[in-house]
């Protein structure tokens, strides 16, 4: 399972999160996502996990803790939605 983790300070690390994340289960991946190739971090990111249970506890344990300063946001990472449409409400025709 995927795990979102939001209001990250811009200075956390992937290995920051990995050692945070890994006290509640194994870690697969951590991927911090930032601007352009490998720019400064965005604040969010994604752990996952090798298990729903390790997940769960992760962000029973982890949401709304302080890390750097900040109040993180954590839990379960949603699918990204497909844009459809032209964009606005209305239409041409």
């Amino acid at each position: 399972m995927k795990v979102y983790v939001g209001n990250l300070s811009y200075e956390t690390t992937e290995a920051e999160l990995r050692e945070l994340f890994s006290a509640h289960g194994t870690v697969e991946s951590v991927n911090l996502i930032t601007e352009g190739g490998g720019g400064r971090s965005k604040g969010f990111g994604f752990v996952e996990f090798r298990d729903d249970q390790e997940a769960n506890a992760a962000i029973a344990a982890l949401n709304g803790t302080e890390v750097r300063g900040r109040t993180i946001n954590v839990n379960q990472a949603r699918p990204k939605t497909e844009r459809g449409g032209f964009g606005g409400g209305r239409s041409r025709f």
